[in-house]
């Protein structure tokens, strides 16, 4: 299953957002034109309806839903996230839609709470909030079904779904780490604070074979790198221990804490990648990257799709990895920031592009200049006067 249909309304820099999605999606557009927040929406879906989650908790870790609600909202004051999930390659009616709509409490302790809460099944409405329980019990518009098991029953492979999409952005700095940032590790670890852990706790069959393809993956681009393991120290903590050849025996041998950044990342997408066949999010994965593999990553994705059918989302600024002719116009999301909030349009949809793409230019030819700033040519520098 896949999410075929993404639609917003006033959701942060979204004032108005309908996509029609495919198995990969590359968002590009400038700085803060909400190439984060797009993704954040599948998100904090995902944290509604995880064990432990709830409506509650996912607007208050992005502190409060007046934050989340776009500026350019005006007087409408409901935030609307909603997904159309499909099977396979059909392209007939998604089996699944939800549709959730959040407002504020006008009196009280000024809550987040659901405006309406629809879900349809193959075309079928099966459930449409606020009703009459609803209306008798107020407190009970403070969370979604979605959240509940007691509730969910009819569409829990819905809730099923959103909670399995992943998401990580790996800080090589907070893996190094860990105990040298303050606060708790969050709930889905999201920057790779407790990624040793995660590899440590996964099953040693798996966990060795995901390693030695992981080992391969990285030769190609880490010269000299001769086997990647897991150990545990004197005190039972985790670490990845790499051996560069060298001329002294095992004077090549390093743990993560000597990795460069550059490797680190690229541990953390190639396990994103081998781990499970939910939909995964990527914020920049060419950080840190050489060029020459940032250009493989495409195909990298390719490869992972065609043997786990797994959709990716992937925000990039990057002109190789848009490079690639594989990635074709209907895969591109361009965001575009207006004075109403940021309007997104599939790149294949807008004429100027398709036309472009229809020639044999790339996307990073025929798209990607679209999202530099329109000073961008000007002297860049500080007022130091």
């Amino acid at each position: 299953m896949h999410v075929s249909r993404l639609r917003f309304r006033n959701w942060r820099n979204f004032q108005e957002l309908d996509l029609t999605l495919g198995d990969r999606v590359f968002v590009v557009g400038p700085n803060a034109s909400g190439k984060s927040n797009l993704i954040d929406g599948l998100r904090f879906l995902r944290d509604v309806a995880r064990p432990g989650g709830g409506l509650q908790w996912a607007i208050d870790r992005r502190g409060g839903l007046s934050k989340i609600r776009c500026l350019a909202a005006r007087r409408d004051p409901e935030v609307e996230i909603e997904v159309e999930l499909s099977d396979g390659d059909s392209e007939t009616l998604a089996a699944w839609r939800y549709s959730l709509s959040m407002r504020q409490q006008v009196r009280g302790n000024r809550d987040a709470i659901v405006a309406h809460e629809r879900v349809w099944k193959n075309g079928t409405k099966i459930l449409d909030r606020p009703d009459g329980d609803d209306e008798q019990d107020p407190q009970r518009k403070t969370q979604t079904h979605l959240e509940q098991i007691s509730a969910n029953n009819k569409f829990r492979e819905v809730a099923s779904f959103l909670d399995s999409i992943r998401y990580l952005h790996l800080v090589p700095q907070l893996l190094r780490y860990p105990d040298g940032a303050p606060g708790t590790v969050l709930k889905d670890d999201p920057f790779g604070r407790s990624f040793l852990e995660t590899v440590a706790r996964t099953p040693e069959k798996t966990r060795k074979s995901r390693l030695r393809r992981i080992e391969t993956a990285l030769r190609q681009a880490v010269p000299q790198l001769r086997d990647l393991t897991d150990v545990r120290d004197e005190a039972g903590v985790p670490h990845l221990e790499i051996v560069h050849e060298h001329w002294r025996p095992n004077a090549g041998r390093q743990r993560e804490d000597q990795f460069s950044d550059g490797t680190l990342r690229l541990i953390g997408l190639f396990w994103s990648l081998l781990d499970g066949d939910a939909p995964l999010l990527l914020e920049e994965p060419e950080l840190s990257l050489h060029s020459a593999i940032v250009a493989k990553l495409p195909g990298l994705l390719h490869q992972v799709q065609r043997r786990r059918k797994r959709q990716i989302f992937v925000t990039t600024h990057s002109a190789e990895l848009l490079s690639d002719k594989g990635i074709g116009g209907e895969e591109v999301v361009l965001l575009a920031p207006s004075k109403e909030g940021t309007v997104a349009h599939v790149s294949s949809g807008v004429a100027d592009i398709r036309r472009l793409l229809e020639a044999g230019l790339s996307a990073a030819d025929a798209v990607l200049p679209r999202t530099a700033p329109p000073d961008v040519n000007d002297q860049l520098g500080l007022p130091f006067a």
